[in-house]
Parts: C-alpha cells; structure tokens; sequence
C-alpha cells in the first residue's frame, strides 16, 4: 500500500476524513522517530517494534580489491515484527 491508499484506508475504517486521517498517520510517523531518538525504542501494538541497535566497529573487505577495511562503529534502526502479526501473515508449520 501506498500513503494515499492506508490514508484512505484509516479515513473508512474510523469514519474521519482524509486529512484526519493523514494528520493522524504523519503524527505516528513523528512519533516514532521521537521516541528512538530519545529512548531507542518504539512499539506499535500488534505490529512491532521499532529498536535502535549500536553495531560495534568490525573489519571487512573491499570486494573489488580484497584489501581489509575496517568498518566504523554505527547506530542502526531495525523494526522486529511482532509474533501475533507475523503468526497471522504466517502461519506456523504444523508439527506432525
């Protein structure tokens, strides 16, 4: 989906206009780069989390020399889906 279709989307399901609607979505947006900026994680119920990881400085290697690199100490942003929404796009193998 794109922004204008979840726009229209959140505007049906919840019975507001569009630009409710896109007003709501943008401050979520807003919202969730708050908080990992401040406290390194966001949670969105039901659909995951969005977590700051510190990756820590390691060697590498150029791939079109071979030569070692080190690579520089970095923070990165990951989402982690959460269980009850992963299950439900899904399923889990059935054990025999």
């Amino acid at each position: 989906m794109i922004q204008t279709q979840i726009v229209q989307a959140l505007a049906d399901k919840c019975e507001v206009t569009k630009k409710t609607a896109k007003d709501l979505l943008n401050a979520l947006a807003q919202t969730a780069v708050t908080e990992v900026k401040k406290n390194g994680i966001f949670v969105l119920p039901g659909i995951g989390r969005l977590v700051r990881v510190d990756r820590k400085a390691r060697m590498g290697r150029n791939p079109a020399t071979g030569e070692a690199i080190k690579i520089a100490a970095k923070k990165v942003v990951k989402f982690r889906i959460a269980k009850s929404a992963k299950d439900a796009i899904v399923p889990p193998k059935v054990k025999k």
